[in-house]
């Protein structure tokens, strides 16, 4: 009977988790949007103010002293709450473009994503490239846009941009009543009810009336004769020109409900997490190089997504962040580091809430749980009860900035180094190694990042650095099947001085122009460049 009920205990965990990341572009409302789900989950009492530079008491989910400082979000934070008896695990990714990178590995952990979009500026750049990276790999979306209470676009409009900026095939689940200082609710499609919007954030839950049929004398009185007609009319275009809500189509990523609120004043933020809790997708399976993984099997897998250094400052520690695929995961319990072929077993796993760590003896499929690191994980490494499979899904990106990094003081060299490997380690930046002089190089997706690194080496490891310009226009991986024939030879004689190796060993080509990049593709044929490391 254990067995049994064991494996059906198993199986409920497996059915009441939800594992999602929050994107957008940035001051689109995304850590705002993430404190008032964390409010409604009772994880936390009160809201922190999110323009954490202004206001010395900083947005939960930003705890990163840099974060601090110019109030956004530069890691993935995660946080775990528990809502109407799901367990909720929320990757809260970074907006600014510079942290790019980080946020794509991110996409790799989660089963599902909310794209948040601010009511005035529509869709933006960073939203574009994020959306792209989960059409790719076919991550359910929900959309909310965000900021009603401000003069905004008009919803039709921002339903249009949506579908032909995003490319996706959008279904409202709510509809606002006016906008700005007109908006007076949302009509929730889902539930067939109005909230009413009295403007007044201290107010956990706005009043919500059940009105079934729009046509009752009883909307008039509630918002007014000539927006209770509006809001008729749009109804009745929204059910014309959209396609009904369906679930499959959603979790196949080809259909995207979309809702409408205020995270700031805490509306219409419920009305996305029970539909959320409902409809989201539960912990999904996952291919590996070897075969396809699902959650439900017996034996624990899961993979390394990211590594945060010095979660805690005053002890010098890494935290690799695991999300769980398969099987269960249990604390002092030996498991395979597929890599480097070796036993593990960790005495503290740690679940996250922010920066509050508590450790776990036992973590399901689609938990992230947090291994304390001496330096043996990298990013995308597999753990496993002993057999061997790599995940697939977590590449490099050819960066867009490069410098040569200096070391600023000699005497700190060793500090210099090992500040620098743990925090490639991590994904902030790239470090490439030229094969002509072995003079390092740094590429990062932004220049913040430079800073980012800059600020880091000094305070968490004491080491300081300067940096010099390089004029790269790209950095591509190089495949060649047969390393012996002459056209690599020549290619990498010739070529000597544009060529490095990353972290890994890979030979990498630096291009200073588009044009030097498409002659030597044309010279050597049977040499190909690729943007991503995992060609």
């Amino acid at each position: 009977m254990q067995a049994i009920y064991k494996n059906m205990n198993f199986l409920k965990e497996i059915q009441r988790r939800r594992t999602f990341g929050i994107i957008s572009h940035p001051d689109a409302g995304k850590t705002t949007l993430t404190e008032k789900l964390l409010l409604f989950g009772g994880a936390i009492q009160e809201a922190g103010a999110v323009k954490s530079n202004k206001i010395k008491k900083g947005a939960t989910s930003d705890f990163m002293e840099i974060e601090r400082q110019r109030g956004i979000s530069v890691a993935t934070s995660v946080l775990a709450f528990e809502y109407s008896g799901i367990k909720i695990n929320i990757l809260d990714t970074p907006g600014h473009k510079d942290f790019a990178e980080d946020t794509y590995r991110t996409l790799t952990a989660v089963d599902s994503v909310i794209v948040v979009i601010d009511v005035a500026k529509g869709v933006e750049e960073q939203t574009e490239k994020l959306v792209e990276v989960c059409r790719m790999r076919h991550i359910p979306m929900i959309v909310f846009i965000n900021k009603l209470d401000r003069e905004g676009k008009d919803a039709f409009d921002l339903l249009d941009e949506v579908e032909q900026k995003l490319g996706l095939t959008v279904t409202p689940l709510s509809f606002p009543i006016g906008m700005g200082y007109a908006f007076k609710g949302i009509y929730n499609l889902w539930k067939k009810n109005i909230n009413l919007f009295s403007g007044d954030s201290r107010k956990n839950i706005e009043d919500t009336i059940e009105i079934s049929d729009l046509n009752v004398k009883e909307l008039d009185n509630l918002v007014g004769e000539t927006a209770a007609n509006t809001l008729r009319e749009e109804l009745e275009l929204v059910e014309g020109v959209y396609p009904k809500f369906d679930k499959e189509l959603y979790l196949k990523g080809e259909l995207q409900p979309v809702f409408f609120g205020s995270a700031l004043n805490n509306f219409g933020v419920k009305e996305l997490l029970d539909c959320f809790i409902n409809m989201a997708p539960t912990p999904r399976a996952k291919q590996s190089e070897e075969r396809l993984v699902k959650p439900d099997e017996k034996d624990f897998s899961g993979f390394v997504f990211k590594i945060h250094a010095n979660m805690d400052p005053n002890h010098r520690d890494r935290l690799a962040f695991v999300k769980i695929v398969s099987g269960q995961f249990k604390r002092n319990t030996p498991y395979l580091h597929v890599r480097n072929n070796k036993k593990m077993k960790f005495s503290s796993p740690n679940a996250f809430f922010a920066e509050k760590k508590e450790i776990v003896d036992i973590s399901y499929p689609g938990d992230i749980v947090g291994l304390h690191d001496t330096g043996n994980f990298k990013i995308g490494d597999t753990l496993t009860e002993g057999e061997i499979i790599n995940y697939k899904g977590i590449p490099s990106f050819s960066p867009e900035h490069f410098r040569y990094i200096n070391n600023a003081d000699p005497l700190k060299s060793k500090q210099l180094y090992k500040g620098l490997d743990q925090l490639m380690d991590e994904g902030v930046a790239q470090l490439f190694t030229l094969e002509l002089n072995g003079r390092k190089v740094i590429g990062t997706v932004g220049a913040l990042q430079y800073e980012v690194i800059q600020y880091r080496l000094e305070h968490e490891y004491g080491a300081k650095c300067t940096y010099e310009n390089l004029n790269i226009h790209k950095a591509c991986w190089v495949e060649c099947k047969d390393k012996k024939n002459a056209e690599f030879k020549e290619f990498t004689q010739v070529k000597q001085r544009f060529l490095a190796k990353d972290k890994r060993g890979q030979l990498v080509f630096f291009a200073d122009s588009a044009f030097s990049l498409q002659m030597t593709e044309q010279k050597y044929p049977s040499i190909k460049f690729h943007y991503v490391s995992d060609f």
